[in-house]
């Protein structure tokens, strides 16, 4: 997406019939320091499911607009998408680059960033190849180092117009991806889809196996931006879900409920979303132009006057703020409020009236808030009058609950059963000293308080 008027799509081919080749993607190649890719799902660098909730906010324009940071932060996003240049319009300098990503990591977001001098190539005048924008990640690579915890790089926004091109898409991109792993970048890459974004002749869908492959890391995400191309949910369940089937990585890295080529299914976008745990980044916070001002999600960077398009994806059924969870790597569990107001409010259970056994441990369960249909809950395990060296939790649902997610354990089910051990870090407690780990469940009915074990060694 581009601050002014978007060159209509002048043609919208059928939805293709083929089937997609179906992959199954197991573990990267080489293991990276920050997030992965396994089965098609992103995880963060604690090993936790990670599933954008974001927004793109157009810096490269509006440099001196660092207050967005913190105000997209406010909606309960996860994850900002950061315009970027290399000169076709104002240069982000490494220095600038690198306060981008100091105020992403203050306000704990995800840093998506992303190279749109690449927008519309072979279409629009100024426009570059994706090589040139792996020119510029590599003047960056100084910078990038060490923040592949906090920082996806979406090597070139929209890459290809509608008119042919060479290299074609798949060449250029899987080229693009083997320069920037020759460099030495192991963070997770996010490849845009030609068309504009909006992939109409298919060539990012099949041939996006091909191009995961070729991936030494095997660790890229394919974005596909949804605006008029995708104004019916045959058309958005479609496209999502080949990818899902075949086990490849998707995000909506743009969309916008209104455009000039069309108006999307924004509800559909966002519920297949969520029920599928498909990431979505909305574009865009503010200061576009050109006739697509629509698109803005507040007026003027004001976080006080949103407009109908940031009401809608901030606090709309599936919106930003009841789906967003943060990343854990920012040393907690997911933050945002699931509704504005509990159906329930928290119930917290006492802690044990006898204190644990010598070399034992005690495990004290609290729901911390709860809404229709889902609860966040935290345990608090707390050794005994020895020291211990790990620790497991276990306990079994009276009404069906599973979880959804977890944060500082690694957690196991099967049926009612679960069981929750320490994870590296926080295994080794005092006498006496606590951690505590946290989850997301669904309930259905009831929700009944189990009553958890804890054994230590």
């Amino acid at each position: 997406m581009r601050p002014r008027l978007l060159a209509v799509i002048t043609a919208l081919s059928a939805v293709a019939l083929a089937a997609m080749f179906v992959l199954t993607v197991g573990s990267p190649a080489r293991a990276a320091a920050g997030f992965t890719v396994t089965n098609g799902r992103l995880y963060d660098a604690n090993g936790t499911e990670f599933v954008m909730r974001g927004v793109s906010h157009a810096h490269t324009w509006y440099q001196s607009q660092t207050r967005a940071f913190g105000d997209i932060k406010a909606t309960g996003a996860n994850t900002v998408r950061v315009v970027l240049s290399g000169g076709r319009w104002p240069a982000n300098s490494a220095s600038d680059v690198a306060n981008v990503i100091n105020l992403c990591r203050q306000n704990r977001l995800i840093c998506v960033l992303e190279n749109h001098d690449t927008t519309g190539y072979g279409e629009q005048s100024g426009s570059v190849p994706l090589s040139t924008a792996v020119d510029y990640w590599i003047g960056l690579r100084d910078v990038l180092a060490g923040q592949e915890r906090y920082v996806i790089i979406n090597i070139g926004n929209e890459p290809v117009g509608n008119n042919a091109v060479s290299p074609t898409w798949t060449q250029a991109t899987t080229t693009a991806i083997q320069r920037m792993r020759t460099a030495g970048f192991d963070h997770t890459l996010m490849v845009d889809a030609p068309n504009w974004g909006q992939d109409w002749r298919f060539e990012m869908r099949d041939n996006a196996a091909s191009v995961f492959a070729a991936d030494p890391d095997r660790n890229t995400v394919f974005s596909i931006h949804m605006y008029g191309v995708f104004d019916t949910a045959a058309e958005i369940t479609d496209y999502l879900g080949r990818f899902r089937t075949a086990g490849l990585p998707i995000v909506v890295g743009e969309f916008g409920f209104n455009h000039s080529d069309g108006n999307p299914d924004e509800d559909t976008i966002m519920s297949y979303a969520q029920a599928n745990r498909i990431g979505y980044i909305g574009w865009s916070w503010s200061g576009n132009g050109g006739g697509v001002e629509y698109l803005d999600m507040v007026t003027g960077f004001d976080p006080t006057r949103p407009t109908s398009w940031g009401q809608r994806i901030i606090d709309g059924a599936n919106g930003i703020r009841s789906t967003s969870r943060e990343a854990t790597v920012f040393g907690g569990g997911p933050t945002g409020t699931p509704t504005a107001t509990p159906t329930t409010q928290p119930t917290p259970t006492a802690q044990p009236t006898t204190p644990p056994p010598a070399r034992g441990c005690a495990a004290a369960y609290k729901v911390i808030g709860s809404w229709p249909g889902g609860f966040q809950a935290e345990v608090t395990v707390t050794a005994g009058s020895a020291a211990i060296s790990a620790w497991t939790v276990g306990w079994t649902w009276a009404n069906g609950q599973r979880v959804t997610q977890s944060w500082n354990t690694t957690l196991t089910a099967s049926g009612n059963a679960v069981s929750a051990r320490n994870v590296g870090y926080n295994g080794n407690l005092g006498a006496g000293a606590s951690a505590t780990f946290g989850f997301l469940a669904s309930w259905t009915g009831s929700n009944t308080a189990p009553s958890p074990t804890c054994t230590a060694s």
